[in-house]
């Protein structure tokens, strides 16, 4: 099936605006694709006087402007995603997406669930989950824009069987579409397609007003375009230029979405533990965290020339350096868990693991510590650990069992120690895949999370865990193993972040949540980094949306059942 996204400029005229979309769709006809879908607020830029203004704007389902639309699907025979206001009863307004069928029907509509910035003051959010779409080739979902920066809404149309992903966007920021689209197909194995806008995203008449008055300059105030259709391995299948009006399409095979292994033949979706991710479905005001992390602690990422035992004593003279160069906090890559990122024999790993943690303590100084994955135990497990002077701090367990790693017991929650300078959580390669674990660990409170990492899959050094970190808004240290994968990696957040603030460390940069980033040599070595654990407090990315606080608590039934739903056969009401 071919799939088109359309990327296109909407100003304040509202039947200009009507003209923009028909004229794309017109456009999108002659490539002949069985869905089309359109950008958020295809009505009106989502700047509004009062709320009053944003009901007069909005639209209703029998008015001119989307009778329209319906009628132009049937003409071109093709189904229709669009994004805008609707009026509902009362005085409230929602951001609503609507499928129209190829012969002009209504499918259905999904409000959208997380609000940002200035549509808190007059949009309502979603007060349910909105429906998965069957079709003759496939089930659809539909989300809007900061639904998808953070994963919860995405996340819960797959596990009830959407196979693509129709995102409309209305975004400045360019790590939408270079992180937040492509993980969201990644982490579901599921195909997304993404529509942006280009052109002014607020009255054209008050761009230089604003742009002086908050200090960010007029190009962050246009859509930043870059539509793209994603596959279920995150690569990206057709992508629009960063600037200008554009139809883009792919054909994709939808029957892909169906197979949700990793190479190991771990099921992304069956190794879940919804009875682990109860807290994410729970009221946020009754789960306050306290932040007390240092502005600035150094640390470091270490890569070896060699892993096993013949690398320990690498990693010792590395682990000293590195200390003695100011350290406070390293990571090495898993160590004993290859060749073939396999364990061949875990009690052979565990043996010589219980002498590694001894002499890695020796390199520790006081209020040291070095993180790093290991199999100890008898039976054997696999384990993250922190380790200090005094031996280990903190072990953190498997929360999802991973075919390669078959053999470990598996832990019941996320564990977290204050050291001080830091709150740190760690996590297993291959729970850091899982969108649910990177929660869990900030919702303990972490605000630094170190993965030793072993990947097995291309989108997990691009994007994965680079977006884990901007979602939940944690410092990240990352360390593996150079190779084709990628090197480790760190996130260091900085302290200006909330969007239309005053900024003061730097200049806005155009970004909505990626942090800045230092990424490793692919050679063996010792790479320096600053992180930043206070200002892991503030997740608030513009006014009145909080990355954590403000997911769709309400609305996550399918993430805490205890098996993906079964797929609807026909259209959902």
């Amino acid at each position: 099936m071919r799939i088109a996204v359309a990327q296109f400029a909407v100003g304040v005229d509202i039947r200009a605006n009507l003209a923009s979309c028909l004229r794309m769709l017109d456009l999108a006809a002659r490539i002949h694709p069985a869905v089309v879908v359109l950008p958020e607020f295809c009505n009106h830029p989502s700047w509004y006087d009062d709320a009053a203004h944003c009901r007069s704007v909005a639209l209703v389902p029998e008015g001119e402007f989307l009778s329209a639309i319906a009628a132009k699907a049937a003409a071109i025979e093709a189904y229709v995603v669009i994004n805008c206001t609707l009026r509902r009863d009362g005085d409230r307004c929602t951001g609503t997406s609507l499928l129209y069928g190829p012969t002009g029907e209504l499918l259905g509509s999904t409000d959208k669930q997380v609000l940002i910035g200035h549509e808190n003051d007059c949009l309502s959010k979603a007060w349910q989950a909105g429906p998965v779409f069957g079709t003759p080739f496939g089930r659809l979902g539909l989300y809007a824009c900061m639904d998808g920066v953070i994963n919860e809404t995405p996340r819960s149309l797959a596990l009830r069987g959407a196979q693509l992903l129709c995102n409309s966007l209305n975004s400045f920021a360019s790590d939408e579409a270079s992180l937040h689209v492509p993980v969201r197909a990644a982490e579901n194995k599921v195909f997304v397609a993404a529509a942006n806008k280009v052109g002014p995203l607020i009255p054209e008449a008050i761009l230089e007003p604003v742009s002086r008055q908050t200090g960010i300059p007029v190009r962050f105030l246009m859509g930043a375009g870059e539509s793209q259709i994603v596959a279920p391995d995150g690569a990206v299948l057709a992508r629009a230029s960063p600037g200008r009006e554009e139809v883009v399409h792919a054909d994709i095979d939808i029957a892909a979405a169906e197979h949700k292994e990793r190479p190991d033949g771990s099921d992304v979706f069956h190794w879940r533990r919804p009875s682990l991710y109860r807290s994410l479905a729970t009221d946020p005001s009754d789960q306050q965290r306290d932040y007390r992390g240092a502005p600035s602690v150094s640390c470091a990422l270490i890569q070896l020339a060699s892993t096993g035992e013949a690398g320990l004593d690498e990693a010792e003279e590395r682990l000293a350096d590195a200390f003695a160069s100011g350290a406070r906090l390293a990571a090495l890559p898993p160590l004993f868990c290859l060749p073939e990122q396999q364990v061949e024999s875990p009690g052979a790993a565990a043996r010589l693991s219980q002498a590694a943690v001894s002499a890695l303590a020796r390199r520790c100084p006081p209020d040291c510590y070095v993180a790093t994955t290991l199999v100890v135990g008898e039976p054997p497990r696999l384990a993250a650990l922190l380790i200090g002077g005094e031996g280990v701090k903190l072990r953190q367990g498997p929360l999802h069992r991973s075919e390669r790693y078959a053999f470990s017991p598996l832990v019941d929650d996320v564990q977290t120690v204050d050291l001080g300078f830091a709150r740190v959580a760690l996590l297993t390669s291959d729970d850091a895949c899982v969108p649910e674990a990177f929660r869990l660990a900030a919702l303990a409170g972490a605000d630094t999370v170190v993965v030793p990492a072993l990947p097995l899959e291309d989108w997990e050094m691009r994007t994965g865990l680079l977006e884990r970190s901007a979602e939940n808004r944690v410092n990240l240290l990352v360390a593996a193993q150079p190779g084709p994968f990628g090197a480790s990696f760190a996130t260091a957040l900085s302290e200006d972040f909330t969007v239309l603030t005053p900024w003061r460390e730097r200049a806005f940069d155009g970004l909505l949540t990626l942090p800045p980033t230092l990424r490793a040599p692919a050679e063996p070595g010792v790479t320096a980094v600053e992180i930043h654990p206070r200002w892991a407090a503030n997740k608030v990315v513009s006014r009145g949306t909080d990355l954590l606080a403000g997911r769709p608590w309400r609305l996550l039934d399918p993430l805490l059942a205890n098996a993906p739903a079964e797929p609807p056969s026909a259209v959902a009401p």
